[in-house]
C-alpha cells in the first residue's frame, strides 16, 4: 500500500488550510515547477446526461413522507466519516442506512437537509465532496485526493443521479452554526455535523426522527423487495461455493468458510451484510460465533449463518446446518428435523393480520414439545412454555425484521414492532434453534456441543408469506442430496 505524500487533517478544508506535509515523507516538499506542471494537461472528465439511479422515484417519495412527518424542522440526515482502523488506514465506507434510504447515495462526508419552505413543505439539499481541486493540488497531495482513493461525482453529476441539488458540504457546518428554528438530526455519524448543531437539538426530538426513519422501513417497496431476492440469490450461490470446498476447510479453519462467502458477496454485492458465522462443531452452540478460527472436522456439524448484502445495501441472512461429512448422524438428524419443524410452524405463522409474535410462539411450542418428548425438561408443555423453560436451550427470538440493517428497523417502538401485526411487504427471518452447550450437565453427553439453526427470508404478502431463500434446500434429506450433488 503506498504512503500518500500529505496527510488529510481532519475538521480543516482545502480552502481553509494549505495541505502539509507528511510526517517521515521521502519528499521534503513540492517544487513550484511541479505544482505548475500538475495544474494542466488534464482532460475534461466530467460526465454529462446521466440518467437518474434506479431508485430515485423511490428515494423522492420517502423525502416526501419525512416531510409530511416533520413539518416546519429543519431535518439533517448525514452519511458518516470514514473511520480509523489503525494509524493512517481506515474501515471500508458503509454509508449510515437513513442516509442511503433517503438519497440512494452512498459517499462519505455527504449530508442530506431538508430545508422548511413555504406550508409545510420541505426543499431537499444533498451536500457532498465535489470534485479533487486541481489548483491547490488536493487531487494528488492530500490523502484522501482523488489520485489517491478514486473519482468522485461532480456536484452536477450528482445532481443528475440523484435527483436532488447538490452542493459543498465543507459550507455546511457554518450555515448550519447560523440557522435558526427547530432543527431534528440523525445522531452518530458525524461529529462535525453535530457540534454546529450541539444549541440547536434535542436528545428526544433527535431520537423520534430516528424512529420515524426506522418504522418507516418496516413495508419494503417494490424495488427493496427485488434487492432482498437478489440478495437472497447471491447468498444461495455463497452456501453453494462453502460446500464445495468443505474438504479444503477442514484442512484449514473455520476462516476457509469465510473467505469463500466473502469471495461470493464482494463479486455479486457490495460486502457481507454481516459478520458471517461459520461455527463448526461445538462452536455452532455459539449464538454470534465469529472468530471462525476453529477446526472443521468429518462428522460435525457446520451451522452457517450469512448473508450477502447488495451494492444498494440490502442484506439477506440466511442459515443452514449441514453435516461436514455430508450425512447426519441419528442424532443429528432427530435435533435437526425438530428445528425444522420448528421453523415450518414459524414460517406458517407469517401471514397479514396475524400478530407479529406469532411466529415466534408457534416455533417456540415445537420445540418445547420435542424438548419434553426427549425427557430433556419436565413437562407439560404449557408449564415449559409459561416459564420460558425451554428457552435454556432455544435462547434467542425466533426472527427480526430484515432489510437495509440485517436487525432492520431496531429504532421502532415497541409497539410498531413486535406488537404490531403483520402487513404485506413486511420482510423477517424465521430462525429457531436449539443450542446444547458442551458443558450443559443437564442433558446427556451425546446432546452437548450440538447446535442447530436453520433461518430463512420471508415476505409477507397480501394472501400469506413468499420464502425468498428457498432456492436453499431445508429438508435433512434434501440437504444431504444437494451436499452430494455439489459435490460431485
Amino acid at each position: 500500500m503506498a504512503e500518500e505524500l500529505m496527510p488529510e487533517t481532519p475538521e480543516e478544508t482545502t480552502e481553509e488550510q494549505a495541505i502539509k506535509q507528511r510526517k517521515n515523507g521521502l519528499y521534503p516538499g513540492v517544487s513550484d515547477e511541479l505544482a505548475e506542471n500538475m495544474k494542466s494537461g488534464w482532460a475534461d472528465t466530467e460526465l454529462r446526461d446521466l440518467a437518474p439511479i434506479a431508485q430515485a422515484d423511490k428515494t423522492a417519495a420517502r423525502r416526501a413522507a419525512l416531510s409530511a412527518r416533520f413539518p416546519g424542522e429543519r431535518l439533517v440526515i448525514p452519511a458518516g466519516k470514514l473511520k480509523t482502523r489503525s494509524n493512517d488506514t481506515e474501515y471500508a465506507f458503509r454509508a449510515s442506512t437513513e442516509y442511503a434510504y433517503l438519497t440512494g447515495d452512498q459517499t462519505q462526508d455527504g449530508v442530506l437537509v431538508l430545508e422548511p419552505v413555504g406550508a409545510g413543505g420541505h426543499e431537499a439539499t444533498i451536500y457532498l465532496l465535489p470534485r479533487s481541486d486541481r489548483e491547490n493540488g488536493e487531487f494528488w497531495l492530500d490523502g484522501q485526493g482523488e489520485l489517491w482513493v478514486g473519482r468522485r461525482h461532480s456536484l452536477t453529476e450528482a445532481e443528475q443521479l440523484l435527483g436532488v441539488p447538490a452542493k459543498d458540504v465543507r459550507e455546511l457546518a457554518a450555515q448550519l452554526k447560523e440557522a435558526t428554528g427547530p432543527v431534528r438530526a440523525v445522531r452518530g455519524h458525524d461529529a462535525g455535523i453535530e457540534a454546529a448543531l450541539t444549541d440547536k437539538v434535542t436528545a428526544e426530538r433527535d431520537e423520534e426522527l430516528r424512529v420515524y426513519l426506522s418504522e418507516a422501513r418496516l413495508i419494503k417497496d417494490d424495488f427493496e423487495v427485488a434487492e432482498l431476492r437478489k440478495a437472497c440469490e447471491a447468498t444461495a450461490r455463497g452456501f453453494e461455493d462453502v460446500v464445495k470446498v468443505l474438504d479444503k476447510a477442514e484442512a484449514t479453519s473455520e476462516r476457509y468458510i469465510e473467505g469463500t462467502f466473502f469471495l461470493r458477496a464482494r463479486v455479486e454485492g457490495n460486502d457481507i451484510g454481516y459478520g458471517s458465522i461459520c461455527a463448526a462443531g461445538p462452536h455452532a452452540t455459539t449464538l454470534h460465533w465469529v472468530r471462525n478460527d476453529g477446526d472443521v472436522r468429518s462428522g460435525d456439524l457446520l451451522l452457517l449463518d450469512a448473508g450477502v448484502e447488495t451494492n444498494e445495501l440490502y442484506t439477506a441472512d440466511i442459515t443452514r446446518t449441514l453435516p461436514i461429512n455430508g450425512r447426519y448422524t441419528e442424532l443429528q438428524r432427530k435435533i435437526y428435523d425438530a428445528v425444522y419443524e420448528a421453523q415450518e410452524a414459524g414460517i406458517a405463522a407469517v401471514k397479514p393480520g396475524a400478530a407479529y409474535r406469532d411466529f415466534h410462539d408457534a416455533a417456540q411450542r415445537v420445540l418445547a414439545e420435542k424438548l419434553v418428548e426427549w425427557g430433556l425438561v419436565e413437562g407439560p408443555v404449557e408449564r415449559v412454555l409459561e416459564l420460558g423453560l425451554q428457552r435454556r436451550w432455544t435462547l434467542h427470538g425466533t426472527g427480526h425484521m430484515l432489510g437495509m440493517d440485517v436487525h432492520d428497523c431496531a429504532a421502532a417502538r415497541t409497539e410498531a414492532y413486535v406488537d404490531t401485526t403483520l402487513a404485506p411487504g413486511m420482510c423477517l427471518t424465521v430462525e429457531p434453534g436449539l443450542y446444547f452447550q458442551a458443558d450443559d450437565l443437564t442433558v446427556p453427553e451425546e446432546y452437548r456441543g450440538i447446535g442447530v439453526r436453520i433461518e430463512d427470508d420471508i415476505l409477507v404478502t397480501e394472501d400469506g408469506n413468499v420464502n425468498l431463500s428457498d432456492a436453499l434446500p431445508r429438508r435433512s434429506e434434501e440437504v444431504e442430496a444437494w451436499m452430494a450433488g455439489l459435490k460431485g
